[in-house]
């Protein structure tokens, strides 16, 4: 399981695919540029009934209805595993050396994973990982059902499912494209961000309550048995088959991939502001269990609550993220990681269960439209040929800086306390937030002050659409002759 894109030409033309993916046509196919009538309509606000349409692309609703289910089983793993860990050693840095573990490999091979996400079949790969995910968790039911589990064997563990997720990651991400094509490309990502976030508040929730009667081992038996829904969904897809790409050298694929996204400034700003949030912001995470017995002196019910309560919010924040117009589309990431910084220091200092619960609405809400917004970004922006390259440096920023801010937050609550770790993290998260807007001040002064009725009008320095102009690197100015978003290189 895990969450929530293509620009060169290809053979699959827009009839060929509507027939495979069972719907109406779907606009420009995934492997030609999107048309300038559809790049400003993938970055309009959708309705919440403008949601729905996404669903009429068979491929997508067996792609929901199996990550749902399994998703619920993941986050019931995750919050078994940290209430064992934490119950078995009541030590918050051994709690922060398995987050660590979980998620360093993603960190380390994310960009291999996303070479290969640009290089084979991407449903077949989903199959593999999936399938090694579900013999990880049915390990980890039987070591705990057997009451022989050792916390060395759940960071094995733990680290086994990192290096899975470090191929599935950018794999599942860049399919979706895949799956709806440019024209939904916006409100599945909205959807596949509040699926995750349902997920979130319904697994903790059912994982909290089934800790306190039955201990960790049913939650680890259901997360295996639920990776069934989505197989078995994959099982059942059938998507266009891609161009064929010639092969080179992995690493020369890999040094490529990197030159690509950080050639571009957008790309480059967008990836170094979720880095640094999520190291020393998101990374509080793996603190909720020790903060919820050490802090708010609860049991794993109340562990469970916060979960729920992160996930609540986030899933506000995705549901916004389909609000968002393109005219704040670059200021919103820069607002949601100060709200994640100011909400963070705010939750460091609270003592009682409800006060908690409410703080994390607007952290876990801020923390999803930085993730949704930054993401929608970089992918109207990446070429077909690039794209699971360029998630997979997005997913090394968002979940591969995790487990060095885990490890961070663990130490220095081993030595300053809890709150005051994750007061320091809040503050660094506010800072990046400001020096992003430094750097981005002219690109977002300039969106978000042109008037409503000239934003379509051509016009000599800005052609026919200002705001696709600005995403796609094409407007200038005396500051910055060169366009505000620097055209990528690389390939």
């Amino acid at each position: 399981m895990a969450m929530p894109l293509d620009t060169n030409s290809g053979s699959t033309d827009a009839s060929t695919q509507a027939d495979l993916l069972t719907s109406v046509s779907v606009g420009t196919p995934p492997d030609e540029p999107p048309a300038e009538q559809e790049i400003k309509d993938l970055a309009k606000p959708s309705s919440a009934l403008g949601l729905l349409t996404v669903f009429r692309h068979r491929n997508y609703r067996l792609f929901f209805a199996g990550q749902l289910v399994s998703l619920m089983g993941s986050w019931m793993q995750t919050v078994a595993q940290g209430w064992l860990v934490y119950s078995l050693t009541h030590s918050v840095f051994l709690l922060g050396v398995t987050t660590f573990c979980a998620q360093v490999t993603v960190f380390f091979m994310a960009s291999f994973g996303g070479m290969i996400a640009d290089r084979v079949d991407r449903r077949r790969m989903l199959i593999l990982t999936q399938s090694l995910a579900m013999a990880q968790a049915a390990i980890l039911a039987v070591l705990t059902l057997t009451h022989v589990v050792r916390v060395e064997e759940i960071i094995v563990l733990a680290f086994g499912l990192g290096l899975i997720n470090a191929v599935d990651i950018p794999t599942r991400q860049s399919m979706t494209l895949d799956m709806v094509g440019r024209e939904d490309l916006r409100h599945a990502i909205a959807l596949n961000s509040m699926m995750f976030n349902l997920a979130r508040v319904i697994g903790p929730s059912i994982a909290g309550a089934l800790i306190a009667v039955a201990g960790e081992g049913p939650c680890f038996a259901f997360n295996a048995l639920s990776f069934g829904a989505v197989l078995t969904s994959l099982l059942l897809m059938r998507l266009p088959e891609r161009p064929r790409r010639v092969p080179q050298n992995p690493l020369r694929e890999v040094l490529a991939g990197y030159r690509y996204s950080f050639g571009n400034k957008q790309i480059r700003l967008s990836l170094l502001l979720v880095a640094v949030s999520s190291m020393f912001g998101a990374a509080y995470l793996t603190l909720l269990p020790a903060f919820a017995k050490d802090i708010l002196h609860g049991q794993s019910t109340s562990y469970g609550t916060l979960m729920t309560s992160v996930g609540a919010g986030a899933l506000i924040g995705a549901y916004s993220l389909s609000r968002i117009h393109e005219r704040w589309l670059t200021l919103a990431p820069v607002l949601a990681s100060v709200t994640f910084g100011i909400c963070l220091i705010g939750f460091a200092q609270t003592h009682v269960l409800w006060l908690s619960v409410l703080l994390l609405l607007p952290t876990a809400a801020s923390l999803m439209l930085l993730g949704g917004t930054t993401n929608t970004i970089i992918q109207m922006v990446a070429d077909e040929h690039m794209r699971g390259r360029v998630i997979s440096h997005y997913t090394q920023c968002f979940l591969g800086m995790m487990p060095w801010g885990s490890l961070l937050l663990a130490t220095l609550a081993s030595r300053i306390g809890i709150g005051e770790a994750v007061t320091v993290g809040g503050s660094a998260v506010a800072v990046a937030a400001i020096a992003t807007w430094f750097f981005r001040r002219d690109e977002i002064a300039l969106i978000t002050t042109l008037p409503r009725e000239g934003r379509n009008l051509r016009n000599a320095n800005f052609g026919e659409d200002v705001e696709g102009d600005v995403l796609h690197g094409r407007i200038s100015s005396p500051k910055n002759p060169r366009g505000f978003f620097d055209p990528p290189r690389g390939g």
